[in-house]
This record gives structure tokens, C-alpha cells and sequence, in this order.
């Protein structure tokens, strides 16, 4: 019985050790471009930690907020950030947690990040700023002019969460699937799994983009560096994302804000029509414009129309 033990104890010991080697080299294999350095990048020292930044142009200032989901950060916007730099004075953000801002071992909550928004709008950007946020972030930019309307003028959000999914708190399995991703060796490769290329690649081709042959390989690359920049740590946020823990219940924010809102929204995005019909029914004097032949990602993906309704609105 003694030496089943012991063969037991030896081949868990041997394959955590394997599974540790992989983790190493998907890190270094994924960390080595560093295609979200830019030449502007800056440093907010906030008190969880420092947000990376970059700032182009001159005019009305603009605060670019990017999705919550996996391997986000602020180069979604890449696209479109500098041509709006030619009318307005651009901020764009990685988020704590994401990109290049610091990335502590703790649980991110849409709380957190309505402090960061309305910190960061006071502290570096000094003026009342518009704000365009991609997918779940919209809840943080709703709380946040909730919470400080001095601080925020027009809203404009591209394809926003959904009402219902945004109100679901954190379950038992969801809670399990936290815990199990924070695990140091296992959670580390389960977290990998999920950000290897195919990974990626997969969620390009199901729901981020329409056409897939608008994505560039740096895209995919971008992504994977995002989630993998310094170290393991980007899992903690990815693990409160898939917990909930980043929901936040906008309904009575929503009914009560009063500032101009737009959604601009993918065509071929699924059940869209219905969410932002949902949002609509909160708030009737919301603007809504649609991209064609788009998805989760119309300022990847179709920047120059999305730059077009931009200009529009704002």
C-alpha cells in the first residue's frame, strides 16, 4: 500500500512538474513582441496599482474603454484612436487587471473599475471627458456617471452587455470555476488552454468579427500578450470575469442618468436587436446606429464606419 502511495505521490509530483514547464514556455512564447508597447505609453500611479495609458491629440477629451473579456486592453481601439486624435484629445486605458496596468493577485469587481474611471477622469485627464466603452465595460461608465455625472459627458457604447446577463451574481459553480482557475499550477494551465492562439482564433471567427479575413495575425498575437503579460497574473482577472464578479445590476442607473447615450452595434451580432431594444425600454432617449456585416468588434473590424457615426455623434 506504502509504495502505491509512493508511485502515486512520484507521478503527480512528475506531472505538476510537466504542466509547470508548459506554463513557463506559454508565458515566454506569448510575452516576446510586445505589441502593446507604444512609443506614448504612460503611467497613472493609482492605489491598486499603475494604469497604463496612452494620450494622442488635442480638442474635447475622449477616455476609450476597452471589453472585459479575455486578452482585452486598450489596442482594440488602434484603429480608430488616431484618427479621432485629429479632432479630439484621445485616452486610451488598459484597465487594471488587463494590457500593461499592473495585474495584482485579488478579485476584480465592476466597483473596482467605477473607481479607476472616475479616479482616472479626475486625476489625469482633469475635465469632464465622453467615453466610448466596448462590451461589458458599459456597466462601469453607466455606474460611474451615476455615481460622479460631473465627471462624464456623452456616452457611447459598442455592442453593451446585456441587461439580464450584466444583473447575474456569482453561483456556486461559477464561484468553483473562480476558484479553480486560481489554483497555481492546474488553474495557471487551464488558463493557457484558454488563451492559446486557437483559442483566440476560435472566438474571432464565432463572435468577435463577421469576415475573418479582416483579422491580422497581429491581432491574435496582441491578444495573447494581453493575457499573458506578466506572467500568470492576468488569470485573476479573467477568473472574477467568468465568477461574475464584474456584474453589476444598472437597471435604476440607467433609468436615472441624464446624459446622452449611443450604441453602436454589430448587425450580425446575435439577439442584439433584442438587447438594445432592452436598454431602449430603460432609457427612450438612447441613440442607436448598426454596423453591417459586423460583430462583437465594428471598430476592428469596420473602423471607418464606426469612425463615420462617430463624427456624427460626438
Amino acid at each position: 500500500m506504502k509504495k502505491k502511495i509512493k508511485i502515486i505521490a512520484a507521478v503527480a509530483a512528475t506531472t505538476g512538474a510537466v504542466i509547470h514547464i508548459i506554463n513557463r514556455i506559454q508565458f515566454s512564447i506569448a510575452d516576446k513582441k510586445n505589441i502593446l508597447e507604444r512609443v506614448e505609453s504612460k503611467y497613472y500611479d493609482w492605489r491598486f496599482g499603475k494604469i497604463h495609458y496612452t494620450v494622442k491629440g488635442n480638442g474635447k477629451p475622449l477616455l476609450l474603454v476597452h471589453n472585459l473579456t479575455v486578452g482585452s486592453s486598450g489596442y482594440e481601439f488602434y484603429k480608430i484612436a488616431d484618427q479621432l486624435s485629429a479632432q479630439f484629445e484621445v485616452y486610451t486605458m488598459d484597465l487594471l487587471g488587463y494590457g500593461l496596468s499592473d495585474k495584482p493577485d485579488m478579485t476584480y469587481t465592476s466597483f473596482l473599475y467605477v473607481q479607476l474611471l472616475s479616479d482616472f477622469i479626475k486625476n489625469v485627464i482633469g475635465r469632464k471627458s465622453d467615453i466610448v466603452t466596448s462590451g461589458d465595460s458599459s456597466s462601469i461608465s453607466i455606474m460611474t456617471c451615476h455615481n460622479n455625472p460631473e465627471v462624464c459627458n456623452k456616452l457611447i457604447f459598442i455592442n453593451p452587455q446585456s441587461l439580464h446577463q450584466l444583473s447575474l451574481i456569482p453561483t456556486r459553480r461559477s464561484r468553483t470555476l473562480k476558484f479553480l482557475i486560481d489554483l497555481p499550477v492546474i488553474g495557471t494551465f487551464i488558463f493557457n488552454l484558454v488563451t492559446s492562439r486557437l483559442s483566440f482564433l476560435s472566438l474571432f471567427q464565432k463572435y468577435y468579427y463577421t469576415d475573418i479575413t479582416r483579422l491580422k495575425e497581429t491581432d491574435l498575437q496582441a491578444y495573447r500578450e494581453a493575457s499573458h503579460k506578466y506572467d500568470y497574473h492576468a488569470k485573476y482577472s479573467f477568473s472574477s470575469h467568468i465568477g461574475r464578479y464584474m456584474n453589476f445590476n444598472i437597471l435604476h442607473a440607467l433609468k436615472e442618468i441624464n446624459h446622452s447615450i449611443f450604441i453602436i452595434a454589430g448587425n450580425n451580432k446575435t439577439d442584439n436587436k433584442s438587447i438594445i431594444e432592452n436598454y431602449f425600454s430603460y432609457n427612450s432617449s438612447i441613440e442607436v446606429t448598426y454596423i453591417s456585416e459586423t460583430k462583437q468588434y465594428p471598430h476592428m473590424e469596420a473602423p471607418a464606419k464606426v469612425l463615420d457615426q462617430l463624427e456624427i455623434f460626438l
